[in-house]
């Protein structure tokens, strides 16, 4: 009952309080139009107030420290009433000189814009100088002039840049006040090494970075009736996105700055252990963090390169991507055209480039290599899987039933999913049955190879399924489809290689001892480097199929019937109609999926961590950013990889974004 109480305790709170906030924000802004003095004295007292929360909060600064009233340790009430205090007492002070500050600011008549410029600077540099005298004595930053020239440079940058693309209808002195303010303060305060600073200095630095900062308000033109109309008309706007901007800035923004700032921290070794900072960020280091990652050899390792070039796997690939281009040729010359984009070409062409692939991918070894090969096996794997079964499944009879099969591992988490592929690929020992399942059939076949009547069976299946497809290769030459030709001969290959594999050193897991007793093995799927990423990154082909499955389903079947029609009349074959009508139609949803899927890729974490938690060289960039900076406390390292996953995102998300503006214009 207590429990229930205190949730509607808090329902009930949330929703007053919500409530109130967007009442009296619509009170606040229309003062604007008529009492603009009291607006500004009142909004003034609002940031100053939140500024003073913010700094005092994140103990960048303390004017007076708890507990004020009571014992000690205060409990109950009266440790509620000391919080209250608290936050009074270390925010009263900013609160009052902004309010007052604001109140004069928006007095002040039109044609005088020397007094709102003295007074906007006056009033933010008394803010500086309260902040500095009462700043964190470990957060005091020494003198560093290189460091204070070259923030202050930058952010004089950002100032013309954004005066530029403001379109520049203001005076420029504004925005530079405001970037070389700015600047000024990370310069002084934030990037030189900190806790080795003076009070002075400190103060100094503070009060110049604010007063610059408040010379951009007081270059602002004096608010005519015009101008305070407009404040409070368009403030509705703001008012009903305010929520979800603090949201999206609390959540999101603010730590995305904050990771950004720690990778440029790192571990001072003058200090003593008991002096050093949590999580080895002490000072700034630069790039150092980002250097350390490519360093190890753990994240980045090319070492073995050449050993690209005598691959078995690249020489397979090769051949795949000379047999697709001759397919293709071949295929384009019968028709007219200089290559033809079809099944019989593209495939082999695809298959041999995704295999070039994983033989570059198991030879560059590291988590960024990791990362990389994540990208391309996923999401050309899922891409393709999707495509094909919605093609496939298009008008077919029980088309409902077996999107809805394959769609619902999509329903599992990423962490269900990974334990119950640990199951799949589980291994016993051989004494014992195999409940894995891989493991299962991998025994199974190695016993079919050390068999009788059973391994001729078999051999005889897949002798007639390869002389099978030449047969069907063979006839498709004879007609003149090439297309047939030569798909039935790339499909031969795998039945081929398996059948010469039975019959001359066997299949599946099994091993001859001296005496020439079959001993069973089976295969240490996770444990064995570096195809057990593979075995890993299948997993979440095994879940993404089924979204791509779906969108590429709708896409196809919003395709127009009569370009369909249009192409088969004028005789074009299914493969054709399929490469030259359907794919260009669903190009716009292809690029969406396979960007989706990067972004989802790059920051794979849940199926790594409960599948080999990097172990087995199968490390990847987030989870390595969760162990270096949750377990390793090194949240300098741990944050330049988090960084660097932000990084790989950013531009698929630009892609993205441009692409879904250039559709809505």
């Amino acid at each position: 009952m207590d429990r229930i109480i205190s949730t509607l305790i808090s329902i009930v709170a949330a929703v007053g309080g919500s409530a109130g906030i967007f009442i009296g924000a619509n009170k606040l802004f229309d003062l604007a139009r008529n009492r603009f003095d009291v607006f500004g004295a009142v909004a003034g007292s609002l940031l100053g107030f939140l500024a003073g929360l913010l700094m005092w909060a994140n103990r960048v600064v303390t004017f007076v420290e708890g507990p004020i009233v009571g014992a000690p340790e205060p409990t109950g009430f009266t440790a509620a009433i000391d919080f209250v205090l608290m936050v009074v007492a270390n925010t009263i002070v900013p609160t009052a000189i902004a309010g007052i500050g604001g109140w004069l600011i928006t007095r002040v008549a039109e044609g005088e814009q020397q007094k709102k410029l003295i007074l906007s600077v006056g009033t933010l540099g008394l803010l500086g100088l309260v902040f500095g005298v009462f700043y964190e004595e470990a957060l005091r930053a020494e003198f560093d002039i290189a460091a204070l020239l070259l923030w202050t440079a930058i952010g004089l940058a950002v100032g013309a840049a954004l005066w530029a693309q403001r379109g520049r209808k203001r005076p420029i002195a504004g925005y530079l006040a405001l970037g070389g303010g700015s600047g000024w303060l990370l310069g002084s305060l934030v990037a030189p090494t900190l806790g080795t600073g003076n009070a002075g200095w400190t103060i100094v630095s503070a009060t110049v970075g604010f007063a610059a900062i408040g010379a951009w308000i007081g270059l602002r033109d004096v608010a005519d009736y015009e101008a305070r109309d407009g404040i409070s008309r368009k403030s509705r706007v703001y008012v009903f996105l305010a929520p979800a901007l603090l949201f999206i800035f609390a959540s999101l923004v603010l730590p995305a700055a904050r990771t950004v700032w720690l990778s440029f921290l790192g571990l001072d070794e003058t200090l003593d252990f008991a002096d050093r900072a949590a999580g080895g960020v002490d000072k700034f280091v630069g790039m150092d963090n980002y250097k350390a990652v490519f360093d190890d050899p753990k994240n980045f390792n090319v070492e073995n390169w050449a050993d690209v070039f005598t691959s078995q796997l690249t020489y397979v690939s090769v051949g795949l991507i000379v047999l697709g281009v001759i397919a293709g040729v071949v295929l384009g010359r019968s028709r007219g055209l200089k290559f033809e984009r079809s099944g019989s070409s593209l495939a082999p062409l695809t298959l041999g480039v995704f295999l070039l692939s994983f033989s570059i991918f198991a030879v560059l070894r590291g988590t960024v290599f990791n990362n990389l090969w994540w990208v391309v096996a996923v999401v050309s794997l899922a891409t393709s899987l999707g495509l094909a079964i919605a093609v496939l499944a298009d008008r077919a009879k029980m088309e409902n039933v077996a999107k809805s099969l394959i769609f619902m591992p999509m329903a599992i988490s990423f962490v269900g999913a990974g334990i119950i592929w640990r199951f799949v690929y589980a291994a016993r020992d051989t004494s014992q049955d195999q409940t894995g399942v891989l493991n299962s059939v991998w025994v199974a076949l190695g016993q079919l190879s050390n068999s009788g009547w059973p391994k001729t069976l078999a051999a005889l299946i897949l002798a007639t399924i390869v002389i099978g497809l030449l047969y069907l290769g063979w006839r498709g030459y004879k007609g003149q489809a090439m297309g047939v030709a030569i798909g039935s001969a790339v499909a031969a290959l795998p039945f081929l290689w398996v059948l010469v594999r039975l019959l001359t050193i066997g299949i599946g897991g099994f091993s001859i001892a001296d005496d020439g007793t079959v001993i069973a093995e089976t295969i240490l799927v996770r444990e064995t480097s570096p195809f057990n990423n593979l075995f890993l990154m299948i997993v979440l082909i095994w879940i993404q199929t089924g979204f791509t499955m779906v969108i590429f389903s709708a896409a196809i079947k919003a395709v127009p019937a009569e370009l369909v029609e249009a192409s088969k009349v004028d005789g074009a074959t299914e493969s054709q109609t399929f490469w030259r009508v359907t794919i260009p139609q669903i190009a716009p949803t292809i690029g969406v999926v396979i960007t989706t899927l990067i972004v989802l890729v790059m920051k794979v974490f849940d199926i790594v961590k409960v599948m080999t938690n990097g172990n087995f060289d199968t490390q990847v960039l987030a989870n390595a950013m969760f162990t270096t900076a949750f377990s390793n406390f090194n949240f300098g390292e741990g944050s330049a990889l988090a960084v660097l996953i932000f990084l790989s995102v950013l531009p698929v998300m630009y892609i993205n974004i441009r692409r879904m503006q250039k559709e809505a214009a």
